[in-house]
C-alpha cells in the first residue's frame, strides 16, 4: 500500500501538528498506511502539548517533490563485471533495452555496457584478446572442461597451426592436431581450446595436465569458435567507466534538465553507497508514482509544502476558506465552518466509529483550544463547545486551567529572535494575481517586551517584505486576556489597516479590542481594506 504523509501548514501551529496526527491515526486505523509530518519546527506551545500527552513529535517533511525513485524505472537490471559479454548480450535482448549497468561483487557500479559498445569491438580488434573465466568459455563456447588448473584466463587468441604465432600469452583455438598442440605446450601456452568432435589424443592430454596447461573441447568448428570467444570476456571489459550516474534521491526536474543536455538514453541508478539499483531509460519518465498527501488546516498552495503540484492530494480536511488548489481526480474534502480541524476531524472519528485514546483526544483538545482561544474567539461555535466537552474528559484535564497553561507555555518569548518571534506563526495569503501580503500573529500576555524593540520589528518586518515581494506585512499580537490585538505593520500596510479598520493616523503599536481571530476578523478586515483602497 502507498505511503501516505499527513501534515498542516508552513510554521505548524498546535492544530496543525495535533489534526495531522489525530488524522493519521484514524487513517491508520481505517486500513490507510499513513504517517504524520510537519514543515517546519514545532513552536513552544505545541511542544508543551505532545510533551504532556507523551506524543513524539512528527518527522519532517522537506518536499514532496517527484524524485528518481518514484519513477518506474529497470529496478535490478544490472549484471556483475565477472560474467560474459555473451550473457549481458543475451540479456539486453530478452529485455527489449540497449544499455546494462555493470557492478562489482558488492553490487557496485562499474560502468555501463550498450549494445553499440559491443558491436564496436565485434567490428573492431578488440576481441583478439581475451580476459575472463574458464567458467565463461564453457558457456559462449558450450565446451567441455578436460584440464583445468586456473579460474581466470587471460590472453591472446590465436588460430594458426604455426609455431611463430604461439607463446605463453595465447590461447590457442585449434581442431585436433597433436603436433600443433604438443608445440603449444612446449612453448609455454596456459590454455588450448580444441574445435571439432574428434576425441584428444591421450599423450595430448597428459602433456597438458604435466605442464598445467587448461583445455577445453567443443564441437563447434573454428570459423564459429573465432567467431564467438571474445564474446566470453568478463563484461567490465568493454563497458564505459565514465558515464553519467543518476542517485535515486535526485529530483525528476532535474533530471530531465540533464538529460535534455547530455542526450543519452540509459542512466544507471544508484544509492547514496553507489551501489546499482537499475537502469533508467528516457521512456520511462512518463511512469511516476507520485508521493500521496492529505492536508490537514489549510488548502492554499503557498501555505503547503514545496513541490505539492508534483503530488497526489487524496483529502483535505480544513476549517479555512477555500484557497487555489485543485487536483485531477476527485478527492474527499472536508470543510466546516467551525474553529478548528481538530473539531472535524473529532466527527471524522464518530462516523466511523473509531475509539479516541487518551493521548490522542489530548493533542485534539490542544488544537481546538489552541484555534479558539479557550473558546473566546468568534471562531467558536457550538459544535467546538460539544467536542471539547467529550475530548477533555477522554483526555482527563480541566480544559479551562490545562489551556491557560498550555498557552501560557507557549507565549513565552524568551530565548528567541525578533525573526522567530514573527515568524512563529505567519501565513501569507493572495488578494488577488499581483497582491501577495503575509499577517503574522503572536499569543503572548507580555505586549511590553515587543513594545520595548518595537523599530526593530518593524525594520524586520520591512525586510521580510521587501525580501519576499509582499504588498505588506501585518503583525497581530494578540493579548487572550484583554480579548484584543495590538498591531505593528509595514509603512505600505498602514493605509489598508486605516482602511479597514476606519482608522485614521494609526501608530505602530495600536491596541484593537475585540481582534482575536486572524481567519475571521483581520484577515477579512484587510481584504475589506484593500476593496476600498481599489
Amino acid at each position: 500500500m502507498e505511503k501516505v504523509y499527513v501534515f498542516g501548514h508552513h510554521n505548524p501551529d498546535t492544530d496543525a501538528v495535533g489534526g495531522a496526527i489525530s488524522l493519521s491515526y484514524l487513517k491508520n486505523k481505517l486500513g490507510m498506511d499513513t504517517e504524520p509530518r510537519v514543515l517546519d519546527e514545532i513552536n513552544k506551545e505545541t511542544e508543551y502539548v505532545l510533551n504532556y500527552f507523551n506524543v513524539p513529535v512528527p518527522n519532517y517533511l522537506d518536499n514532496v517533490k517527484l524524485q528518481i525513485k518514484d519513477i518506474e524505472y529497470h529496478k535490478d537490471c544490472f549484471m556483475k563485471n565477472t560474467n560474459s559479454i555473451k550473457k549481458a548480450y543475451d540479456y539486453l535482448l530478452d529485455k527489449s533495452i540497449t544499455g546494462l549497468p555493470i557492478v562489482d561483487e558488492n553490487g557496485k557500479y562499474v560502468g555501463l555496457l550498450t549494445l553499440k559498445m559491443i558491436l564496436n569491438h565485434l567490428f573492431g580488434d578488440s576481441l583478439k584478446t581475451l580476459k575472463t573465466s574458464y567458467n565463461n568459455l564453457l558457456e559462449v563456447l558450450e565446451g567441455t572442461e578436460v584440464l583445468r588448473f586456473n579460474e581466470e584466463i587471460e590472453g591472446e587468441i590465436v588460430a594458426s597451426g604455426k609455431s611463430s604465432n604461439i607463446d605463453e600469452n595465447s590461447i590457442l583455438v585449434t581442431t585436433n592436431r597433436t603436433d600443433v598442440i604438443n608445440i603449444a605446450i612446449d612453448k609455454g601456452v596456459k590454455s588450448i581450446i580444441v574445435v571439432g568432435k574428434e576425441d584428444i589424443e591421450e599423450e595430448c592430454i597428459t602433456k597438458a595436465k604435466e605442464n598445467k596447461v587448461n583445455v577445453i573441447t567443443t564441437s563447434h568448428d573454428t570459423f564459429y569458435v573465432i567467431k564467438v570467444i571474445g564474446l566470453a570476456n568478463y563484461t567490465d571489459v568493454f563497458c564505459e567507466k565514465a558515464v553519467t550516474v543518476i542517485n535515486e534521491n535526485d529530483y525528476y526536474n532535474d533530471f530531465v534538465d540533464l538529460s535534455r543536455k547530455l542526450r543519452h538514453n540509459n542512466y544507471p541508478i544508484v544509492d547514496d553507497d553507489n551501489k546499482c539499483l537499475g537502469l533508467l531509460r528516457l521512456t520511462d519518465l512518463e511512469n511516476v508514482n507520485r508521493k500521496h498527501v492529505i492536508l490537514v488546516d489549510h488548502n492554499e498552495s503557498a501555505q503547503s509544502v514545496t513541490g505539492l503540484s508534483q503530488a497526489e492530494i487524496v483529502e483535505i480536511v480544513d476549517h479555512h476558506k477555500l484557497g487555489d488548489l485543485s487536483t485531477t481526480l476527485p478527492i474527499n474534502f472536508r470543510n466546516m465552518a467551525v474553529g478548528s480541524s481538530n473539531t472535524i476531524i473529532y466527527k471524522l472519528f464518530k462516523e466511523n466509529d473509531i475509539e479516541i485514546p487518551k493521548d490522542i483526544a489530548g493533542v485534539m483538545l490542544s488544537g481546538i483550544l489552541s484555534d479558539t482561544l479557550i473558546l473566546k474567539s468568534p471562531t467558536t461555535t457550538e459544535i467546538d463547545k460539544e467536542v471539547v466537552e467529550d475530548l477533555s474528559k477522554i483526555a482527563e484535564v480541566d480544559y479551562e486551567k490545562y489551556g491557560f497553561d498550555m498557552f501560557k507555555a507557549g507565549t513565552s518569548l524568551e530565548g528567541k529572535t525578533h525573526k522567530e518571534v514573527v515568524n512563529t506563526d505567519i501565513k501569507t495569503f493572495s488578494y488577488d494575481a499581483e497582491t501577495k501580503y503575509a499577517v503574522s500573529q503572536i499569543f503572548t500576555l507580555d505586549f511590553d517586551s515587543i513594545k520595548k524593540d518595537m523599530d526593530s520589528y518593524i525594520s524586520l518586518i520591512e525586510e521580510m517584505k521587501k525580501e519576499n515581494g509582499f504588498k505588506f506585512i501585518v503583525v497581530a499580537i494578540t493579548d487572550i486576556i484583554r480579548n484584543g490585538s495590538y498591531f505593528i505593520f509595514t509603512e505600505s500596510g498602514k493605509e489598508v489597516l486605516e482602511a479597514g479598520y476606519g482608522l485614521k493616523d494609526l501608530e505602530q503599536g495600536t491596541y484593537i479590542d475585540d481582534q482575536v481571530s486572524r481567519k475571521k476578523q483581520i484577515v477579512p478586515t484587510l481584504i475589506n481594506g484593500l476593496n476600498r483602497l481599489k
